[in-house]
């Protein structure tokens, strides 16, 4: 697979639980490791400042990306403040909108919110223009290291990712 990979995490916790479910994540849809991880606890202030060259980079490079993997924790049945101030620097009209597949992945401690990657993330990652082609996904924090959580999900979202990032290289070359 020769697909861009990346993968946005929003939790204010680095190196979260949250990122290791997405790195899983994008490696199984993708079946190789993400080219970017972003993990935005580390970026701080300069989520605020709009000249910040270094998060205005990773806004670059993931607007590229063919596959984009978009978590967070569930906080108020929705995502996080800190990947809403990420997400505010792609605009279709300037040219800094998601061109790649995103895949919202959510992760919470009850099934509650279970719909939340679908009626919250979901419709942020289109308005941004992201083609949004695999269904969301909720994953309980007490499972997100166990693989049968993602099971069911990947077997069917899996081989769409795959084509859809194998169409893309495609359309490169």
């Amino acid at each position: 697979m020769s697909g861009r990979v990346a993968v946005v995490v929003g939790n204010p916790r680095p190196a979260s639980r949250t990122l290791d479910a997405a790195t899983y994540l994008a490696t199984e849809l993708s079946g190789q490791a993400p080219d970017l991880v972003v993990d935005l606890a580390p970026l701080g202030a300069g989520l605020l400042d709009w000249g910040d060259g270094d998060v205005n980079d990773l806004v670059s490079r993931v607007s590229q990306s063919d596959l984009v993997v978009v978590a967070s924790p569930t906080y108020k049945a929705t995502y996080t403040g800190l990947l809403k101030l990420f997400l505010d620097r792609f605009a279709p009209q300037r040219g800094t909108g998601l061109r790649g597949i995103a895949v919202p992945l959510m992760l919470g401690a009850g099934r509650g919110h279970a719909l939340a990657p679908e009626l919250t993330l979901r419709p942020v990652l289109a308005e941004i223009g992201a083609p949004v082609s695999l269904r969301g996904l909720y994953v309980l924090d007490s499972a997100y290291d166990d693989p049968t959580a993602y099971a069911e999900w990947l077997a069917t979202a899996r081989p769409v990712a795959r084509a859809l990032l194998e169409s893309a290289a495609g359309a490169r070359a």
